[in-house]
């Protein structure tokens, strides 16, 4: 497996989550190998530099076989978040994502192209946002002796604000995410469209920022 964001991204098709391991290197890379062609280095670079860290967790599972695009999910956040535009986001906020795509392509090849779009508030202010997932971690993993939940993060789970781009290829899967992209993270995978599925509960490692 090559990378240089992320020392190990396993995805267990078999038990329906993803996992990414608490012995993360995202601290120690500027680049993946991977680059999208779409989305040029100076615009990807200044889009970094108006995020920062955030994490949160899934509450809604995101299922290929029951979820349509353009249907919303959300994730909270584990602790206040401070943008660069001056908006606080509280701990607990909910981010509002949607289905951006779900689609079998050429070849067999399915994919689900994930997008977070706002925050809501508990006075209910909406916060339109940006957000990109640079790791995911599934709830079995917290669940481990050799995990601390509570503490996760100051494990290397944060983003460090110079990543710009995630690739993990593995056998018939591919996890994608670019800064200055559209879309928060792209999966795809040569298995089949129904297997595809990110439990509720997984955490999330994001570089977030206002829109516009």
């Amino acid at each position: 497996m090559k990378t240089k964001s992320i020392t190990t991204f396993s995805i267990a098709f078999a038990i329906c989550t993803f996992v990414y391991p608490a012995a993360a290197s995202a601290q120690n890379s500027t680049q993946a190998d991977w680059v999208d062609p779409s989305v040029p280095a100076s615009v990807a670079q200044h889009e970094a530099s108006r995020m920062v860290p955030a994490q949160a967790i899934l509450v809604d599972a995101i299922d290929a076989k029951k979820m349509q695009p353009g249907q919303q999910f959300r994730a909270t956040l584990r602790d206040t978040v401070h943008l660069k535009n001056g908006v606080e986001l509280p701990r607990h906020t909910v981010l509002v994502g949607t289905i951006a795509t779900d689609e079998m392509g050429d070849g067999g090849t399915s994919t689900l192209a994930l997008r977070f779009t706002q925050a809501e508030l508990k006075d209910g202010k909406v916060v339109p946002i940006q957000a990109d997932i640079m790791a995911v971690i599934s709830p079995s993993d917290t669940d481990s002796e050799s995990w601390d939940y509570n503490n996760v993060g100051n494990s290397g789970f944060n983003w460090n604000g110079t990543t710009l781009q995630v690739e993990e290829p593995l056998s018939g899967f591919d996890f994608h995410s670019s800064i200055g992209s559209p879309d928060s993270g792209v999966f795809v995978s040569t298995k089949k469209r129904d297997e595809m599925r990110i439990s509720s509960g997984s955490q999330l490692s994001l570089a977030i920022a206002a829109q516009g």
